[in-house]
């Protein structure tokens, strides 16, 4: 079966989609940092080849153009013809493109906060997302506490760790809205992953017979609270834990 003998590939985002943490998480300035790391945190603890789109390392977001203008995307410019043909509501659409829009993905890389990013001295074919003097790629470097660096620490946790990628997939607590939670085992070697996918906070408790929660081995904001088996997650707040 494909559980066992398969293998496949898991991505969040490409040239073809809107930005990975505008789309899957919250890219507003409270939660951006936290949710852009939990999706890390999920695609690089998955059983897959895992995909990254140049930028999402970095926390790029959708740049949310508000006028049709500013898009090449041959798709959206033709939907849009076809809705002004129809008396379409346009003010609608272009609100839509703002979250599912792929010329979202295909701004320019955010190297560093000088003219046009870094990324050209001429005029790029997209416009520059206008956050680029915080998100961008030299930022990033000097903080060891970025998105960047915390994507450099996953890529080495799960190099590191041959349960994160061959071990087998346990969901637990399947109707939990808010958190996602899973474990990954390799022979006598079991971590527990617990996400929470929300602006809210969340709990999650691990069922007792799955042993005892261990060394915690990621975290991606300040501070957790684990006591006897029970978490209390902040917003977006992704942990990866030892089972003994």
């Amino acid at each position: 079966v494909f559980a066992d003998k398969g293998w496949g590939t898991i991505y969040l985002g490409n040239h073809d989609q809107p930005r990975m943490v505008s789309r899957w998480g919250n890219d507003s300035p409270e939660f951006h940092e936290a949710s852009s790391k939990l999706l890390t945190t999920f695609i690089l603890s998955m059983r897959a080849t895992p995909y990254y789109y140049a930028g999402d390392e970095l926390g790029m977001s959708n740049i949310k153009f508000d006028n049709i203008k500013d898009y090449r995307d041959i798709e959206t410019l033709n939907y849009y013809k076809k809705l002004q043909a129809e008396n379409g509501d346009l003010d609608y659409f272009l609100k839509g493109q703002k979250l599912s829009a792929r010329d979202n993905g295909r701004t320019p890389f955010q190297w560093d906060a000088t003219t046009q990013a870094g990324f050209t001295t001429g005029k790029p074919w997209l416009k520059i997302n206008p956050n680029y003097k915080k998100i961008n790629a030299a930022e990033q470097e000097k903080d060891p506490d970025s998105i960047l660096n915390y994507f450099r620490k996953m890529v080495k946790l799960r190099k590191a760790m041959p349960e994160l990628v061959y071990g087998a997939y346990a969901l637990l607590a399947e109707n939990n809205k808010q958190v996602y939670a899973y474990t990954r085992s390799l022979d006598d070697k079991k971590v527990l992953i617990v996400m929470n996918f929300s602006d809210n906070e969340a709990g999650f408790n691990l069922p007792k017979s799955m042993g005892k929660i261990g060394e915690v081995l990621i975290n991606n904001v300040s501070g957790y609270k684990i006591k006897d088996g029970k978490f209390n997650l902040t917003p977006w707040q992704a942990i990866i834990v030892r089972i003994d």
